[in-house]
């Protein structure tokens, strides 16, 4: 004959894990609830993210042009171009500031980046792109002789 005391026991413990697993179904319902709802809106945050980066982009291009102060005809200078200009023509830096009418010490520092030409040496520079090599050696020639 079973004892009182253990069907009493086993009873209560039957109940007590009926009511524990009610409980915990609906946490885990409301949990599975949230992170679905936490996925959701990662997603749209990236989504307007990833917008908001294409519009920057697209506005940072419009609003170039239209924020620049140059008027038509001005010269630009770029370090990188000059150094390239030089090397196309075959010139050296001492050869280049001769016909420039600068110091070779001069064209170092432009094409390192460390000065920039002044305004009034910028047609001079323009010059020299339109130039050749034959023409100019030719000028060196001339400016030697």
């Amino acid at each position: 004959m079973p004892n009182i005391a253990s069907l009493l026991k086993q009873e209560i413990s039957r109940v007590a894990r009926k009511e524990v697993r009610g409980e915990t179904q609906a946490l885990k319902k409301s949990s599975t609830q949230y992170r679905s709802d936490i996925a959701a809106l990662k997603r749209r945050i990236a989504t307007l993210e990833g917008l908001v980066k294409r519009l920057s982009k697209t506005s940072a291009r419009t609003a170039l042009p239209s924020t620049k102060a140059e008027p038509e005809g001005t010269l630009r200078f770029s370090a990188k171009g000059f150094a390239a200009q030089r090397a196309r023509l075959g010139l050296s830096a001492a050869e280049a500031g001769l016909l420039l009418g600068v110091s070779s010490q001069s064209v170092y520092h432009w094409e390192a980046g460390k000065s920039r030409p002044r305004a009034s040496q910028l047609p001079a520079i323009a010059g020299l792109r339109k130039l050749g090599k034959r023409e100019a050696a030719k000028r060196l020639g001339e400016m030697a002789g």
